[in-house]
């Protein structure tokens, strides 16, 4: 039952926050907290389900906690996922391209790239506006349900420099939603009786 009251509230708190989608599958949603507030992130493994399961085992070994978005285009995207913060780094697990025919619209979540199709690793970008030109050629796995106004406030970096942020702001925590649901409920359950060290231990022999 506190399982299912968590889901609800859960669902209540997206339409609250504008959430006008259908309700997520906690197992296939994240929160990413930033320093403005809490992005929910709907992951699509119909649409690419290899790049959903790394995503997610990323997000649990807390992989993305306190990475940066190293480049930010003002009316493009913002990108994230690398440690080293240069734009250079990853996981070191590259994943084969799932490209999909899903447009490349506001909102969007798609995996970062060289020029090799099958390099996309563990950075990621989320679209300000919608880019045509990315479609097909890049692999969508979620989209933003609700919080878009906090990734608009991420500091833009320079497009002479390619996006480059020289102080960017960071990714505080990413989690897996079900994750949370499950800890909280934990976190409700009674806690172990103490034992108590002036009661009969039995050590003693019995007493006629």
């Amino acid at each position: 039952m506190r399982i299912l009251a968590r889901l609800i509230l859960f669902i209540a708190a997206l339409a609250l926050a504008g959430g006008s989608a259908k309700a997520l599958d906690p197992e296939n949603a994240l929160y990413m907290d930033l320093a403005f507030g809490r992005v929910v992130i709907a992951l699509q493994p119909d649409v690419a389900p290899k790049t959903c399961a790394q995503i997610k085992k990323l997000v649990r070994a807390g992989f993305y906690n306190g990475v940066v978005f190293h480049r930010v285009l003002d009316g493009f995207m913002a990108q994230t996922g690398d440690p080293t913060g240069t734009g250079t780094g990853g996981s070191g697990h590259p994943l084969k391209a799932e490209f999909s025919s899903e447009p490349f619209a506001r909102g969007v979540v798609a995996m970062a790239r060289t020029s090799d199709p099958d390099s996309a690793d563990s950075q990621f970008f989320i679209m300000y506006a919608a880019a045509p030109g990315l479609d097909g050629k890049y692999t969508i796995f979620g989209h933003v349900q609700s919080g878009m106004e906090f990734v608009d406030k991420l500091r833009k970096g320079d497009k002479a420099q390619n996006g480059m942020v020289a102080n960017p702001d960071k990714i505080i925590k990413m989690q897996v939603v079900a994750d949370v649901i499950a800890d909280d409920d934990k976190a409700k359950l009674p806690k172990p009786k103490q034992p108590d060290n002036n009661s009969d231990t039995g050590d003693e022999p019995p007493k006629r």
